[in-house]
Order: structure tokens, then C-alpha cells, then sequence
């Protein structure tokens, strides 16, 4: 199966290094992503170019694909199978849920109009707890600025069709008993969860970034949901 690989805000396609190789020997093959500018000193790319970026590779594969999304990357995922549902498969969430549309990824500091990643210590302990000094040290340098209206720009998807594509949620902390308890204060997200026809939730118990401190679990579970 073609996997797509979207990274979360301020990572390239480098921070799936350490999960590509347990999915080509699983017989897969993974296209991990950089998007539009990522790194760049100035750039007006906002999500629609994301978005447009991995609608790009779905037709340049030309065939089914399953999408992973990290993060914010799931906003991605999320909106470009909506654009072609007919040959997605499967969408896997790591750590985030299927957002609605209008949802934004977050609110982060801008400097000289990107979003420079801020540090591992500007994130919640439970969220980094699993990434040692050694981890830390080695992941810092691969992380790049990103477009300042990225993080904010509403998510614009329209249409109903994503909801008749099977998704898995590889979530760092929460069961699926635990998650379909919370989703339900969560408003839009609830309801956007609540319309999908086929969706599981698995725990993978790690931070946020499973791809640095569990790449042999994270593609193991990658795996295992494309099916």
C-alpha cells in the first residue's frame, strides 16, 4: 500500500526516517512529506497549499493510499481525503483527532511572520515526558519555521464524504473507552468524530511525538491499521 506520511507543524519529511524502513519491510511504501514552506525565511503558503500539496501526491500516486497525519498534519490528512475519498483507504491520526471544518491546529508565537518551533520545554510535560536529553538533542535541529498563517487558517472542507473512510487513531494517552468518554464535551469534534462511519482508537502510550520515541511501535501499529 502507498502510505502518505504528513508531518506535524515545524517537521520535514525527516522526522518519519526512523518509521520508514519497518513499513517497507512490512511491504509497504511510504511517501513521507515537507510542506510548503517549511524552513522558508518568508512564505505565504497557508493550510489550503498544504492541503493542496498532498491532494497533489494522492494523484501523483494514482492509485489507493492510506494518509497518515501527525498532529496538525491530521487537518491535512483529514481535508485532502475529503478531495479524494474515492482512493482513500484509510486516514491514520497520530495523536489528534478528525477535526471539523473551520477547526484551526493552534495559536503559536510569530516572529518576522513564520512560527519557529519554540523548544521541547514550551510543550506539557505529559506531551514530551518520553523524549530523553539525548532524543531532545538529536530532533531540535530538525525542526523548521514554519508559515505564519498556517496555525490558524480555518480548515477549509466542504462535503460529506470523508466520514465513509475507515480511520484509525494512534493516540499517546487515551484509550478508546477514554477518548469516546472526553469527545463528547469536545462540541464540533464530537460531532465530526461522531460521523464517521468506522473509527478505532489505540493507545500507543508515549508523548506526542511517537516518531522520535517509539518509531518501532508507532510503524508497528501503522502496520497492523492498514489492512
Amino acid at each position: 500500500m502507498n502510505i502518505i506520511l504528513i508531518p506535524g507543524l515545524w517537521l520535514t519529511a525527516s522526522s518519519w526516517d526512523d518509521v520508514v524502513p519497518a513499513l517497507r519491510d512490512a511491504g509497504h511504501t511510504p511517501h513521507p512529506l515537507t510542506l510548503p514552506g517549511v524552513g522558508e525565511a518568508a512564505s505565504d503558503a497557508g493550510l489550503s497549499d498544504w492541503i493542496d500539496a498532498v491532494v497533489a501526491e494522492i494523484d501523483r500516486i494514482g492509485g489507493p493510499v492510506v494518509i497518515v497525519g501527525h498532529s496538525g498534519g491530521g487537518n491535512v490528512a483529514w481535508a485532502a481525503a475529503e478531495q479524494r475519498a474515492d482512493v482513500v483507504r484509510r486516514v491514520i491520526f497520530v495523536d489528534t483527532t478528525p477535526p471539523p471544518p473551520g477547526a484551526s491546529i493552534s495559536e503559536f508565537p510569530v516572529d518576522d511572520g513564520v512560527v519557529p518551533f519554540p523548544g521541547w520545554d514550551f510543550f506539557d510535560a505529559e506531551d514530551t515526558a518520553d523524549l530523553d536529553d539525548a532524543t531532545r538533542a538529536r530532533t531540535a535541529p530538525l525542526a523548521a519555521s514554519v508559515p505564519e498563517r498556517v496555525p490558524t487558517d480555518p480548515l477549509p472542507m466542504e462535503g460529506t464524504a470523508r466520514h465513509r473512510i475507515p480511520v484509525t487513531m494512534l493516540m499517546g494517552s487515551m484509550d478508546e473507552p477514554t477518548f469516546r468518554e472526553v469527545v463528547t464535551a469536545w462540541g464540533d469534534f464530537a460531532a465530526e468524530f461522531e460521523a464517521i462511519d468506522d473509527a478505532e482508537v489505540v493507545r500507543l502510550g508515549t508523548g506526542h511525538w511517537p516518531q522520535f520515541s517509539a518509531p518501532d511501535e508507532l510503524a508497528r501499529r501503522i502496520v497492523e491499521a492498514v489492512r
